[in-house]
């Protein structure tokens, strides 16, 4: 009973097969695609899949690349199905005003990083943090109840906003500096500083409001850039998401 996994964000697709729908399942397969590749699925990525028995996604692309990725599932006879936030799932609850307009991308790795904590120890509060073109950091407590999060442009947006609106100002290719002594560095350390002091801020938060140290889980496309920026103990994952999938996938029928 193979299961197709994939992640759809604002950049890339990236897509997983495993021999069943359950935490821990083997991985038989992986690729990615960027956006404006993905019609390209069906003849080369996964030309040569087996066709999967169940597939879960999650996408915050939009519906014009649904829509596209599932002409591209075509070439099977699988039904696709996509997460959705909801009040409570797999052990989340969700705090969030309204809680179906949480992007699904948050709350699928929430589920992932918590049953990635239970599944070595005690319960603890959490915070979340996904690296890409945005950067999310969640806070959640020990009981498993979301309660809030921040949205904050990624590196390159911050980038090319200081370059639109700033004379004189280029999309830098420096490096992070403690005291950056020119433009480049100063640009790519301000932008890393800045993403890695809010972080710093929301592990404070959860600190102080949860009275016990949080366990620290980062994840996205850019994580590995910002990794080695963050003070404390970040556990870097590369496949959260997925994990997230998975642990979704084993609680629902297909």
């Amino acid at each position: 009973m193979t299961f197709l996994a994939i992640d759809v964000g604002n950049t890339r697709l990236k897509w997983a097969q495993y021999e069943s729908a359950k935490p821990g399942a083997a991985m038989l397969a992986h690729g990615a695609e960027f956006l404006e590749n993905i019609d390209r699925l069906s003849d080369e990525g996964w030309a040569c899949l087996a066709a999967p028995d169940s597939m879960l996604g999650c996408i915050v692309a939009g519906d014009a690349v649904k829509r596209r990725v599932q002409e591209q599932m075509e070439l099977w006879d699988v039904a696709p199905q996509w997460v959705v936030a909801s009040a409570a799932e797999a052990g989340l609850v969700n705090g969030y005003d309204h809680p179906a307009r949480l992007g699904s991308d948050r709350w699928i790795a929430m589920i992932g990083a918590r049953h990635r904590m239970l599944a070595r120890g005690p319960a603890r509060p959490m915070v979340v943090v996904m690296v890409g073109t945005a950067v999310t950091v969640e806070a959640v407590d020990a009981e498993g109840l979301f309660k809030g999060g921040y949205i904050i442009p990624g590196h390159g947006i911050m980038l090319r906003a200081l370059e639109s609106g700033t004379a004189g100002l280029h999309v830098p290719t420096g490096e992070v500096r403690e005291f950056p002594t020119n433009t480049s560095d100063a640009l790519t350390s301000g932008g890393t500083y800045a993403i890695a002091g809010a972080v710093e801020r929301m592990v404070q938060h959860v600190r102080a409001h949860c009275g016990a140290e949080p366990y620290c889980v980062m994840t996205g496309g850019a994580g590995w850039k910002m990794a080695p920026s963050m003070l404390g103990d970040f556990e870097l994952v590369d496949n959260l998401i997925f994990d997230g999938l998975l642990e979704i996938a084993s609680r629902r029928p297909f």
